[in-house]
């Protein structure tokens, strides 16, 4: 058993989120996450909304509220929908909590004591016409290196070039379109070339990663310069220092504190749990294995930034050092990045109206059905596209005709022949295929899985599926009623099979999985889920706020498990729901209707 640290990416508390957010760091955390619970690890998921920044000011201002009343309404809503889709959190918090400035805080405070937070003089971008900071990511214009028009003020999708905002060739603000105006101001650095060696050593030893996400990550190397991790802003975290933290207009930046996130909803886990150091087995022990996830605009915080934070606080740049409290903290073991899922060839744009909002489409779908199609069909290693007409194929084809289909008609005839799973009898060789099959489906899907080739992963798991509606097909169980012997048995190795293709499924698919767990007479919990509690805030009791949590300690095990004969089976109620054709045009109506 290994110590499995899922470090999910913080949605941003400044609206709800859309289907392409979960497709890159949601379903794909959750499917690893419930995968490696099953196979017998130690599991601690954590993440939470990301509330800090000049875009919440940005927000709170359109709607006349303040900004933490702003993120506390869309924390609630994200919480709410995330839960919903199933995700499966042993902690999904945020990043406003008392706990949370407080490691944020020792970190940047060691890492400036490491010889490693440099003070330096910039040329910082003013919106003329509020006198805001306008933030790197605020500021769109032409890259200076590769000429991409739409590069933004920290770096350039295009050729992955970190970049400054006054370098960019006609600069505009995003929030109103205007030129910025450049100002001089003093702010801390971290310094990241003092990391370059120890970074390019690290990337190297990567086994596994995907190629594009490891290419990028090392080319960041061949450009490293010192990066701003404070800002002219007044909401965020103070600067923890004399001179700089009762300054009201400095803050550390947003991603400096965002991705720390991950160990500090690692330490407020640990405390709600009653053993506050519970936290370190996923952080100090070099056997502990993380992997982070997010979409693939986020690399960079999170193979250089995050690893360079990480080696400062233990003194692993060039210039030494020794670790605070937290003692020596553990590089991410992978960063699993997905590409972007775009609809209808556009890509995701709440302002433009080209959005399709998880607690929408919740609303009117399964979420299994959700999560099926960002499994089989989302962006795991290229763009892929959201269609509506393919959301309802999938669903029609391959859950209901395939997977429900199976589950239903076998629990049927069981439950019309039998009443209960029969006793087997002699297998005939068609029987023991099909068992090879399934069992073989463990080691084939769990491997995919470990490596988050999820859609092939899922795909080998439907392999499974097919093979058995085959069986059906091949032994026709509706016309062996004068052979008992031969019917139970065909109908027993059918449900084993169904039990099996349910437990390969159950990752991706744990709505349907209690219920097909269930369907074959099975009671308990067979797919965990998560749930909302109202907590207080560890170190600050007037404050309040909900927290996305769960037990998951009755995940089933990853192998067959033998089904008992004389387990009663109830008549089935079908799985999945077929969707109508008409969803396809009312869906695109209700797009072009905004």
């Amino acid at each position: 058993m290994s110590r499995i640290l899922s470090a999910v990416a913080w949605p941003y508390a400044n609206g709800p989120r859309h289907i392409g957010h979960v497709a890159g760091f949601g379903v794909p955390s959750d499917v690893f996450s419930r995968y490696m619970r099953m196979a017998g690890h130690d599991v601690l998921m954590v993440s939470g909304t990301d509330e800090h920044g000049t875009p919440i000011l940005v927000q709170a201002e359109k709607e006349g509220v303040t900004p933490q009343a702003l993120a506390d309404r869309y924390n609630r809503v994200i919480v709410e929908d995330l839960t919903q889709l199933g995700l499966s959190y042993d902690l999904f918090t945020r990043t406003t909590t008392r706990n949370h400035y407080a490691v944020v805080q020792e970190m940047f405070r060691t890492v400036h004591r490491n010889g490693y937070m440099v003070e330096q003089q910039t040329m910082g971008a003013i919106s003329p016409s509020t006198g805001r900071t306008l933030p790197d990511r605020y500021i769109e214009g032409t890259c200076p290196i590769c000429g991409y028009d739409g590069a933004r003020g920290d770096q350039c999708d295009n050729c992955g070039n970190q970049l400054d905002a006054i370098d960019l060739i006609n600069p505009k603000s995003r929030i109103n379109g205007e030129t910025p105006k450049f100002v001089e101001s003093t702010h801390f650095f971290l310094d990241l070339p003092a990391f370059a060696q120890a970074l390019e050593q690290w990337l190297s030893t990567r086994q596994g990663w995907r190629p594009n996400v490891l290419n990028f990550s090392l080319n960041l190397v061949d450009d490293m310069r010192p990066r701003a991790m404070t800002r002219d802003i007044d909401w965020g975290i103070p600067v923890p220092l004399p001179g700089w933290q009762e300054n009201p207009n400095k803050r550390l930046y947003v991603w400096f504190d965002a991705v720390i996130g991950y160990l500090s909803a690692s330490v407020e886990w640990a405390r709600r749990t009653g053993d506050p150091e519970a936290w370190r087995g996923w952080w100090n022990d070099s056997e502990a294995l993380s992997y982070y996830f997010m979409g693939k605009d986020n690399i960079t915080f999170h193979s250089q930034i995050w690893p360079a934070e990480l080696m400062g606080y233990d003194g692993r740049g060039n210039k030494g050092g020794t670790p605070g409290p937290y003692g020596n903290l553990q590089l991410p073991t992978e960063v699993v990045s997905s590409e972007y899922l775009n609809v209808a060839g556009e890509q995701f744009s709440t302002s433009r109206g080209v959005v399709i909002l998880v607690r929408d489409m919740l609303s009117r779908y399964q979420p299994d059905a959700l999560r099926y199609y960002l499994s089989v069909a989302g962006p795991e290693t290229q763009d892929t596209d959201f269609t509506w007409a393919e959301f309802k194929r999938r669903t029609n084809d391959e859950l209901v005709a395939g997977w429900g289909n199976l589950v239903n008609r076998t629990a049927n005839m069981i439950h019309k022949n039998f009443g209960a799973i029969p006793e087997p009898g002699p297998l005939q060789p068609v029987d023991e295929a099909l068992r090879a099959t399934t069992a073989a489906g463990f080691e084939t899907v769990g491997r995919l899985l470990g490596e988050h080739r999820n859609r092939q992963a899922i795909g080998e798991a439907m392999r499974v599926v097919q093979e058995s509606n085959r069986y059906l097909s091949e032994t026709e169980p509706w016309k062996l009623s004068g052979d008992r012997e031969r019917l139970g048995t065909v109908l027993h190795t059918a449900a084993q099979a169904v039990a099996d293709a349910n437990t390969l499924l159950a990752p991706f698919l744990p709505f349907a999985a209690q219920q097909v767990h269930e369907t074959l007479g099975g009671t308990g919990t067979f797919a965990p889920m998560p749930r909302i509690e109202e907590v207080t805030d560890l170190d600050d009791a007037s404050r309040t706020y909900p927290i996305i949590t769960g037990d998951y300690s009755a995940t089933p095990r990853w192998a067959s498990t033998a089904l008992v004969p004389g387990t009663a089976v109830e008549k089935p109620v079908p799985v999945f729901t077929k969707l109508d054709d008409a969803i396809v045009e009312q869906e695109i109506a209700r797009a072009e209707q905004g």
